[in-house]
């Protein structure tokens, strides 16, 4: 399995597993999950378009900004709620406002979020 295909592996498990704790009113977990698909998408993209796989949250934040700051301003709001996440008791409204980000970029990029593998 290549990179590109293990980063979409890893960005559908984050989003399915957000999904059943979203159902299970695990509002942490689906918070945590979704940001890791929505990061994992970014990453995705990085790679599609720069040939590279970011190395740390550092990298991929400066890459956003400064080639793709759509993505970006979306991961920098959100990255303090997946910070907040280890900490605090979020809301199930929270944890779906990351979720509708996760489809937005995947609508943006290109990635097919519910393809079956």
């Amino acid at each position: 399995m290549d990179k590109k295909e293990l980063l979409a592996k890893n960005i559908r498990e984050f989003y399915r597993e957000g999904n059943n704790a979203l159902q299970r009113k695990s509002y942490n977990s689906a918070a945590s999950l979704f940001f890791k698909a929505l990061a994992v998408i970014a990453d995705w993209h990085i790679l599609q378009k720069e040939g590279f796989i970011p190395k740390s949250h550092t990298e991929r934040f400066r890459t956003l900004e400064e080639k793709y700051p759509e993505i970006y301003k979306i991961l920098d709001k959100d990255f303090p709620t997946y910070q907040d996440s280890y900490t605090i008791s979020l809301l199930k409204e929270t944890a779906e406002v990351i979720k509708d980000d996760v489809q937005k970029i995947a609508k943006k990029v290109g990635f097919e979020l519910d393809k079956e593998e």
